[in-house]
């Protein structure tokens, strides 16, 4: 059974720090991308920050220079350091295990960020 928990979340004021992570289980964690999505109340969920097998990322241009996405694998968890955190970060944060060669997609649950000003 395949599972992706994220937890990290929480509420923190404009211009502070948190680190989410997503512990995968069920799925070969090392062949995978992983990408972070997030969704606000009333918007579309969109992608936050990837990282595919071979460790290459790419970020959302509203997330630049301020998150950074890694993974270990041998915990099988992907992280998402955000930093200089706005209140238009406030979203729903989910995790996503991708591996295209069996087109087999995954989700988690989800953590709440809420950034206040």
């Amino acid at each position: 059974q395949v599972q992706l928990v994220e937890s990290g979340g929480g509420l923190v004021q404009a211009g502070g720090s948190l680190r989410l992570s997503c512990a995968a289980s069920g799925i070969t964690f090392v062949i995978n991308t992983m990408t972070w999505y997030r969704q606000a109340p009333g918007k579309q969920r969109e992608l936050v920050a990837t990282i595919t097998s071979g460790g290459t990322t790419n970020y959302a241009d509203s997330v630049k220079g301020r998150f950074t996405i890694s993974r270990d694998n041998a915990r099988s968890t992907v992280y998402l350091q955000m930093s200089s955190l706005k209140p238009e970060d406030t979203a729903v944060y989910y995790c996503n295990a991708y591996l295209p060669m069996l087109s087999s997609n995954y989700w988690g649950q989800g953590t709440q960020v809420t950034v206040s000003s």
